[in-house]
């Protein structure tokens, strides 16, 4: 009794929505028209918002009411535009000095070319319509009828492959962004790092050896002294360019792997740090550096910032995921708002669609999370993909349907023509007209023939699959 009171209550919500529905249509057929033929372009973004939020909502209550899950279709928002070296500000063709035309015309173009706007308009012109045809199911039967008008909203209101590639690709180009800026600021930051270190120190080396060069025959002792001093300050060059060289790409990390360089870095830093890491062999290259560079970041971020005496790292894997834990003893309050490098560990994570999630309350302790989907080899990550059920469906009524066409339809049919059989029974080829008997007979065993070759050939294609994704593994090449 209480289902179907609480299915009449939603059913009347739903058919109450149908007077918003229509005034927001007529609203936003007037903005269109009043756009697209007196130029009044100010119209129509609030009127998309507001079409949006129309639309979201239902989604909401239909995954909420009837358990369809209608996922958000619409492309991701242009980013704010960045100023140029000279400052001014580009939208396609066109600079400008203030962001904001820029900014106008980059939301308009992602509102008006994005399909799923107008989507929306058809479904919110249509869809008071099939909710007054629904009308007698909705009262009669108000959870079937509210699955079903589920169904329908999820027809124009799901987004379509097109619009999920488009966003995936949009997402590539973001990701993409993120990398170069990230890649640019790694290399000012090298920059910066020879400029003012090593640098600086070759020429106070130069120079004191072209002192010691002069006081060489006036006063040797000198000139000697010089010449040391010039020999430390060398070794302290050397020093730090191998720091620096480090900071590039440690050498353990490319010829001993993730788990040797963060052991190595653990021996390094001032906290007593324990590592686990339990890979079966070894991530990409790239993924190595982004985890090896992220767990250093946090390691000294715990030592500077968080005063921490303490802290562990572990490295596994889930499926074809990596997982990274990196907590400390510390004071607690990372905020990647606050800087502190996290924010540069979440685009360096960006590059591989990683997330990282920080759990820092004040006092501590502080717990950084990282994950980064889909970077290991499935072969090895426990994920090899099994054979699709629709083709093992195939594959098996291949093997128990073919022995029909082939023998008793094919072969035997044949047979009794052959020998001028009289018998006809079951056989099809026998019923049919004569001409038209051996190309029957034909096509039965070429049929038979072909269902086995199909019941062969898709498990050994996939086979094949699986041991050329294991094959680089296995001869040692990764």
């Amino acid at each position: 009794m209480l289902r179907r009171l609480t299915g009449t209550a939603r059913v009347a919500a739903l058919l109450g929505m149908i007077l918003v529905q229509a005034g927001v249509f007529l609203l936003s057929v007037a903005a269109v028209t009043l756009t697209f033929t007196l130029g009044l372009v100010f119209l129509l973004p609030p009127q998309i918002r507001m079409v949006r939020a129309l639309a979201e909502e239902t989604r909401r209550r239909i995954g909420a009411w009837t358990g369809v899950r209608i996922a958000s279709p619409y492309l991701a928002e242009p980013p704010p535009p960045r100023p140029e070296v000279d400052g001014l500000y580009r939208y396609e063709r066109t600079l400008y000095k203030s962001p904001r035309v820029p900014t106008w015309n980059a939301r308009w173009k992602w509102m008006t070319t994005d399909p799923a706007t107008w989507r929306d308009l058809l479904w919110l012109g249509l869809d008071p319509l099939v909710k007054l045809a629904l009308l007698p199911l909705l009262l009669a039967l108000p959870t079937r009828g509210l699955g079903v008008y589920g169904q329908w909203c999820a027809l124009l209101l799901s987004p379509t492959r097109a619009s999920v590639l488009r966003g995936q690709l949009s997402h590539l180009h973001q990701s993409r962004s993120i990398a170069a800026d990230s890649q640019a600021a790694e290399m000012r930051r090298i920059e910066r790092d020879l400029h003012d270190g090593t640098q600086a120190r070759l020429i106070a080396i130069g120079m004191t050896l072209g002192a010691a060069e002069e006081l060489m025959d006036a006063d040797p002792a000198a000139a000697k002294t010089l010449m040391s001093k010039a020999r430390d300050a060398s070794a302290e060059t050397l020093t730090e360019l191998r720091r620096l060289i480090r900071g590039i790409h440690p050498p353990v990390l490319a010829e001993r792997g993730l788990a040797d360089a963060v052991r190595a870095l653990a021996m390094d830093t001032a906290l007593r740090v324990e590592v686990e890491v339990d890979l079966p062999h070894r991530p990409e290259p790239p993924v190595e550096a982004a985890v090896y560079f992220a767990v250093s970041e946090l390691l000294a971020n715990a030592a500077r910032h968080g005063d921490a005496r303490s802290a562990s790292v572990d490295i596994s894997s889930d499926g074809p995921s990596l997982r990274v834990t990196v907590t400390d003893d510390g004071l607690g309050g990372a905020d990647p708002a606050k800087g502190s490098g996290l924010r540069g560990i979440e685009r360096r994570l960006a590059a591989f669609d990683g997330v990282m999630a920080v759990n820092s309350p004040p006092g501590g302790p502080t717990s950084v999370m990282m994950v980064l989907p889909r970077v290991l080899p499935d072969h090895w990550a426990g994920v090899l993909p099994k054979l699709p059920r629709w083709k093992a469906v195939v594959v098996a009524l291949c093997w128990s349907l073919a022995w029909c066409p082939l023998f008793p339809q094919g072969l035997v049919a044949a047979a009794l023509k052959i020998f001028d059989v009289r018998e006809k029974s079951w056989f099809l080829a026998l019923h049919v007209a004569e001409p038209f008997q051996w190309p029957v007979v034909y096509v039965m065993v070429t049929l038979g023939l072909a269902m086995y070759a199909t019941a062969i050939a898709i498990p050994a294609k996939h086979n094949r699959d699986r041991l050329m994704a294991q094959a680089p593994h296995r001869l040692g090449l990764c």
